[in-house]
């Protein structure tokens, strides 16, 4: 019983020594006070991840604590990554709230597209596969990866837009993500040879398909006018105001957006796709 007791006694000290201290002005309450990044770091990261010559629109702490945010402008496109406060790693991807389930990095980038637009005249539809009526008064165009994960579920939703809408069409354009996913540019000459909506969505229910019965370059003009574009993610969509959408959103939010960029593009000079 004697050392049982002893025993406790020094896991007890020990469960002491390692609680945290907290100390008058440190870095739990505010981190810009032990930690900086100039904008000539941030070039210099650029110029390593071969973009110097991007434009930085903004440096801010990142919603989760120990890295910079840093939101940039590279040929047209925006996005953005972290940074940690070593300034050793680059970081790209998700940062999602866990009890909360939202994903602050998406939050974040619709924020910085949200006055973001494309001219959509300069996007030709004739090579789209087309989720709707063709006489649809308001197109949407996508451009989708048939290995993305998130495309198919983007996918899913916009069918059931044009189950509840036929105002409303979406025009599929196949850009492959080909350092991601190898097999998706074979795929994709596959589903354009076909021009089948059916061999996408079959694709995405994770069932095979053949391999391409043609010889056809829509798909690399397809890739080319995604960089022209400042497009480098799938899905990316183009409301009818030229608006950019960036990721997947559920159908009834997609909707939402349509509609208000509808009535935005109701003034909008630029000729539409045809």
């Amino acid at each position: 019983m004697h050392i049982l007791l002893l025993l406790l006694l020094a896991l007890s000290f020990q469960l002491s020594a390692l609680s945290p201290v907290h100390a008058s002005g440190s870095c739990d309450t505010d981190c810009t006070k032990c930690h900086t990044i100039s904008t000539d770091e941030v070039r210099n990261i650029l110029a390593k991840i071969n973009a110097p010559d991007a434009k930085i629109l903004k440096v801010q702490m990142s919603p989760a604590r120990g890295l910079w945010e840093v939101s940039i402008d590279n040929k047209g496109q925006r996005g953005l990554f972290y940074v940690d406060f070593s300034k050793k790693y680059l970081i790209s991807g998700s940062i999602i709230e866990v009890n909360a389930a939202i994903d602050k990095t998406k939050e974040r980038l619709d924020a910085l597209n949200k006055d973001r637009r494309i001219n959509r005249s300069l996007i030709p539809l004739k090579d789209a596969l087309i989720l709707g009526d063709k006489k649809a008064a308001n197109k949407v165009i996508v451009f989708t990866d048939p290995d993305c994960p998130f495309c198919g579920k983007l996918h899913e939703e916009i069918k059931k837009i044009v189950e509840k809408r036929k105002d409303i069409a979406f025009y599929i354009k196949l850009f492959p993500l080909t350092k991601l996913h190898p097999d998706t540019y074979w795929k994709s000459k596959s589903i354009i040879c076909e021009k089948s909506l059916k061999l996408l969505e079959d694709n995405f229910e994770k069932k095979i398909i053949p391999k391409p019965s043609c010889e056809t370059d829509v798909i690399d003009k397809n890739i080319k006018l995604a960089a022209s574009l400042g497009i480098s993610g799938t899905p990316t969509s183009i409301l009818p105001d030229g608006s950019v959408l960036i990721g997947s959103l559920q159908a009834d939010k997609l909707i939402e957006l349509i509609d208000s960029a509808k009535k935005k593009g109701a003034g909008n000079k630029n000729p539409q796709p045809k």
